[in-house]
């Protein structure tokens, strides 16, 4: 065995009293498995709002979304459109004209985003996460029909069982008369009828309408022009790949986003509240380590007879340094690994019975997510292995200065 670690263990193990110095290594251990313990489950529970927001995002967005680069729309045609259906891996294209307009129903009025979809729009997938009431149908030409926001809805009290009173869309043009006074002529009006209620994520529930292609593109007179297109691959197939052929078919006058390109923001702030976070806790674990750097000190003072025998029996100063910094060691792992333990434990508790709930009844999940990912171990376990260095080794260089003969 190892001469410093056998020594540093005896120390870190021994019975024969118990003073301060022991119950401070005690405490430094405890301290140091509390902060590991943290920094393993909020890590672990911002993975999961992560995935969560990925996953409701998901859930309303397509897994690919072209728009031109430069202006809000542009034209298609059918020879286009096949292009785009003929690349390899894709399984469903939908047109979308998404624009704000101006709703109206009974005495209510409310200002949102109406996204009108070719028919495929619900071979996609859509809705499969969050809440749905009502029948998901978007009608036809002569009848079309709207899937709304469950907040927009509120906002116009909307009634799905009210078959007479239908949902007004009013959308602004530019008048062919500049001098008209008829109002009317400021603005096109149509009527659809409400059908459902989806509710995905507030930014969605307070701010969409679906409604068919047709419709929206009779009220907003955009003839073969699209705001975007929207992708749904092959299960599957690679989406990257299928990405990368889109971007090479299209050029440079159109984009193509994936799904967390879509919200970069909004993962991008994830990601940043996340690190600060970890440095934030780092930074409490590096106080909890200063009982460390305490008791290792103490623990020099009070062993000064020891290393004078040790140097004695021929020790070098690099032997009693590694002896301190190995004590060190001892109690900074001893504490990563009760808390790393624990942090697993709880988060997998967590995962699996969802004990500690968000405390919302209407969110689209009872419990706060959490997912593990190995990485984060990793991070914490270099984070107390750098602390502990830099904790235990003044106490050790200390400790290797002692002579005999200052005794």
């Amino acid at each position: 065995m190892n001469l410093s670690y056998f020594i540093a263990s005896r120390y870190f193990r021994s019975k024969k009293k118990r003073n301060f110095i022991t119950i401070l290594s005690r405490i430094s251990m405890i301290g140091v498995a509390v902060g590991t313990m943290a920094l393993v489950i909020v890590l672990s529970v911002f993975n999961g709002l992560e995935d969560l927001v990925r996953g409701l995002y998901a859930s309303f967005d397509a897994e690919l979304k072209i728009e031109a680069s430069e202006g809000k729309s542009f034209a298609v045609n059918e020879d286009f459109l096949n292009q785009i259906k003929a690349v390899k891996g894709l399984d469903v294209l939908t047109e979308v004209i998404e624009d704000n307009a101006l709703f109206k129903y009974d005495d209510y009025q409310h200002l949102a985003r109406i996204k009108g979809v070719s028919d495929n729009y619900l071979d996609q997938g859509r809705f499969e996460k969050g809440y749905l009431w009502g029948n998901l149908d978007l009608g036809n030409e002569d009848q079309p029909k709207a899937i709304i926001g469950r907040g927009v809805g509120f906002y116009l009290s909307i009634d799905l069982d009210n078959d007479y009173e239908l949902l007004q869309v009013f959308y602004p043009k530019a008048p062919r008369n500049a001098g008209t006074l008829d109002p009317r002529q400021l603005y096109s009006r149509q009527v659809i009828k409400p059908t459902a209620f989806f509710s995905i994520e507030k930014e969605f529930d307070d701010n969409y309408i679906i409604a068919p292609l047709s419709f929206v593109q009779s009220l907003l007179n955009y003839g073969d022009k699209r705001t975007s297109l929207e992708v749904k691959v092959v299960e599957g197939t690679n989406i990257s790949s299928v990405k990368k052929q889109l971007k090479t078919l299209l050029g440079e006058e159109f984009t193509v986003k994936d799904t967390d390109e879509q919200h970069a923001g909004l993962l991008r702030t994830i990601k940043i509240e996340k690190l600060f976070v970890f440095i934030t806790l780092t930074f409490i674990l590096a106080v909890a380590s200063f009982n460390i750097f305490f008791s290792l000190s103490m623990m020099a003072i009070e062993k000064k007879k020891d290393t004078a025998v040790l140097f004695a029996m021929g020790a070098t100063e690099k032997l009693i340094r590694q002896i301190y910094i190995k004590q060190g060691a001892i109690i900074a792992f001893s504490g990563a690994a009760i808390g790393l333990f624990f942090g697993y434990f709880i988060c997998w508790i967590q995962d699996t019975y969802g004990l500690v709930t968000l405390g919302i009844s209407s969110s689209v999940i009872d419990s706060y997510p959490v997912k593990m990912i190995w990485t984060d171990f990793l991070w914490t376990s270099i984070a107390v292995i750098s602390i502990t260095f830099v904790a235990s080794y003044r106490p050790a260089v200390i400790a290797s200065k002692v002579k005999p003969k200052d005794l």
